[in-house]
């Protein structure tokens, strides 16, 4: 959560980063106001597994609301030119270990991919529960977070092989 004072402007900003960081700071407003949607929604129903799955929601929801303020708190550090490290680091993927880093990619990468074999294979298996069950659902969802996996282990990799200029 951000705090009344993070959420003012950042002294000496540029225009740009003024209406970014009011894009930002506002956006993680939203952010708290529909978990709280969603908590109540989960607390309304006598649904079981509508609440579970509002659960899911909010669990990334809380996650969305953390990175639009630190993404803000971030841009705040920056554009108020403070020797104080940004909540979310400069890509410095260039300070590390080139080598150490693409090897450990590639093996996580490597990871990821036998996971998606493996949750493809399961969501057929259970092809014939989708109807009664939110098992399909679950492993979906989890096929759609290795895709996303698979996207931030490119990310890396795609930066580390590059020359610092």
């Amino acid at each position: 959560m951000m705090s009344d004072d993070e959420f003012e402007a950042p002294v000496g900003a540029s225009v740009w980063e003024r209406q970014m960081f009011e894009f930002l700071t506002s956006h993680a407003r939203r952010e708290s106001q529909m978990l709280d949607g969603y908590l109540s929604a989960a607390e309304a129903s006598e649904s079981k597994a509508f609440a579970y799955l509002v659960g899911l929601l909010m669990e990334d929801e809380r996650r969305h609301h953390r990175q639009f303020s630190d993404l803000a708190k971030s841009l705040k550090t920056e554009a108020e030119l403070s020797s104080a490290e940004p909540v979310v680091p400069r890509l410095d993927l260039h300070r590390g270990d080139r080598e150490a880093i693409l090897r450990l990619t590639h093996e996580l990468i490597a990871n990821e991919e036998d996971d998606a074999a493996e949750l493809k294979r399961l969501r057929k298996e259970l092809r014939d529960l989708e109807d009664t069950t939110l098992w399909a659902l679950l492993v979906e969802t989890m096929q759609l977070d290795t895709a996303k996996h698979l996207a931030v282990l490119h990310f890396i990799e795609q930066h580390a092989k590059r020359r610092h200029l």
